[in-house]
């Protein structure tokens, strides 16, 4: 089972999703922002993607980014908080499986979990 987590307005998390139906797989859409992550899961999914510094997770360009007053230089406890009151700063898509993760940036990346 392969957890999505998907916003459906964005073609690179649409287009996520298809490729791994295409090919069978079974995938959990989590729409995020409906469902926003917890602290612990941001963190337990940025263990899954090999504990990149916090920012690699996030969307910086991102108008709340701005809006929030944060900065790429933010630590990792302050960014991580960030993105779980504000899912919107969460890069996406994001799949997580059997304790791995990957960004779907580009949406293939999403295959190496097959």
């Amino acid at each position: 089972m392969i957890e999505l987590w998907h916003n459906p307005r964005c073609s690179k998390s649409r287009a996520a999703l298809a490729l791994l139906k295409e090919r069978g797989a079974e995938v959990k859409v989590r729409r995020y922002l409906d469902e926003p992550p917890t602290e612990d899961e941001i963190r337990a999914a940025r263990a899954a993607l090999g504990n990149p510094p916090a920012i690699e997770m996030m969307r910086p360009g991102e108008k709340r980014f701005r809006e929030l007053g944060l900065n790429k230089s933010d630590d990792d406890d302050t960014l991580i908080a960030a993105m779980a009151a504000h899912p919107i700063l969460i890069e996406r898509p994001l799949a997580i499986r059997d304790g791995k993760a990957v960004i779907g940036r580009p949406p293939e990346n999403v295959l190496s979990l097959l």
